[in-house]
């Protein structure tokens, strides 16, 4: 058993937007809590400057570089799935843009029995967590949260001519996607303030780590929950690479498993928690048979299309040479640059079909084009991207 100084009410697993909130708010009313983050504290300048997006989306040092399984409906290929492994999780490395989603999608959730997932119900906390700097209707826009939510401020004319085409197709513009109706098209909002990132971790994270009930940990991943009988009483980890010693640290409360979508079913199966006969084969103590652990694993498959532009500078040339040192200088004076900006631009939600109700495709543009696709890549000469997804995919996975 650990001395006392190891014993917290709360210990939470990973630091990305789930941990980063939980340690705000349960912190608030004196509880101690423990947050261990496997990855590095979030101090490269390249996760704060937004255009860093497109060299930390691939870090070794700030990402886990999941890969899915090759099968025969990808053409037998594989792809990367990355997640943030840094303090701020995947709001440290991710597009920032802000879409809260279409309010049918918690709805949807609450009729399959999820108790407290309707919009209604998930909307305060929506409302409590953002300040909206801009345009909105208060009734469904907070303004006084920790997360500031702002407008696009460089508007490209390549991306008033995209929006002005699909204007001509019947798609209206949306003036705020966010307050509860995703349909048409407009600019992104984003997770940009003063032209730098605002992750979850600087959002909700930072203003309480310096509490003394606060401990966070860093380089320190989880290996595996401890139980005394069904009850998780502590985490196992181990600190720095792995071969480093494995601590312990217990919690009196909850341990609360904040890992994201692939790694948080990934330590509940180390730790014995999952389908019987995975375990099995793995060699793995069983804890509890529960076969729903790693399985419906739901993602979207994205198409991008990039094409070359004649007679218009874009991002390409803008952020190469000597255009490049010019932005850089803008954001330094806190000016309008390529430099804080996100990697999409234009939203586009819409339906596939005139028999549907509500949107199921999403676009996303931008007046850049990136080599074979490749995100960081940019081409040498003029062109633009747009992307597109479902955003309810029948298909399902498993970790």
């Amino acid at each position: 058993m650990p001395d006392n100084s190891d014993v917290f009410d709360y210990v939470i697993v990973g630091a990305g937007t789930a941990g980063s909130i939980l340690t705000n708010r349960l912190s608030a009313d004196g509880a101690r809590v423990c947050l261990l983050e496997a990855g590095p504290e979030d101090y490269h300048p390249f996760i704060h400057i937004p255009a860093g997006y497109i060299k930390n989306i691939y870090s070794r040092k700030l990402t886990w570089n999941f890969k899915s399984k090759p099968t025969q409906h990808t053409a037998n290929r594989s792809f990367i799935l990355p997640q943030g492994r840094v303090i701020g999780g995947s709001s440290s490395i991710n597009g920032l843009n802000h879409v809260r989603g279409q309010p049918s999608d918690y709805d949807g959730w609450s009729q399959l029995g999820n108790q407290g997932w309707s919009y209604s119900e998930v909307l305060p906390y929506f409302k409590r967590s953002e300040k909206r700097i801009g345009l909105g209707n208060d009734e469904v826009r907070g303004r006084d949260g920790e997360l500031p939510v702002t407008d696009l401020d460089l508007i490209h004319p390549t991306c008033e001519a995209f929006i002005e085409g699909a204007a001509s197709l019947g798609i209206p513009r949306n003036p705020d996607y966010n307050r509860g109706d995703l349909a048409g098209l407009g600019y992104f909002q984003r997770n940009i303030h003063k032209v730098l990132r605002y992750s979850s971790s600087k959002a909700f994270l930072n203003p309480v780590r310096r509490l003394q009930n606060v401990e966070v940990r860093t380089n320190a991943q989880a290996s595996s929950i401890i139980f005394n009988g069904n009850l998780a009483v502590g985490v196992r980890y181990v600190r720095g690479n792995r071969n480093g010693a494995i601590h312990e640290v217990r919690a009196r409360r909850e341990v609360i498993l904040c890992a994201g979508a692939l790694n948080t079913p990934k330590l509940l199966q180390l730790s014995g928690v999952g389908p019987a006969d995975l375990l099995k084969e793995r060699g793995i103590e069983i804890q509890a048979d529960l076969r729903g652990v790693g399985n419906n694993l739901q993602d979207h498959y994205g198409v991008r299309m990039v094409a070359q532009l004649k007679g218009v500078r874009t991002f390409n040339t803008m952020a190469q040479g000597f255009p490049l040192g010019l932005e850089i200088l803008k954001w330094v004076f806190r000016r309008p640059s390529v430099l804080a900006v996100s990697p999409s631009l234009v939203h586009l939600f819409w339906k596939s079909s005139e028999q549907l109700e509500l949107p199921d495709l999403e676009y996303v543009m931008t007046p850049a084009s990136f080599r074979e696709s490749t995100v960081g890549l940019l081409d040498k000469a003029p062109g633009m991207t747009l992307g597109v997804w479902q955003m309810r995919p029948k298909s399902r996975g498993y970790v």
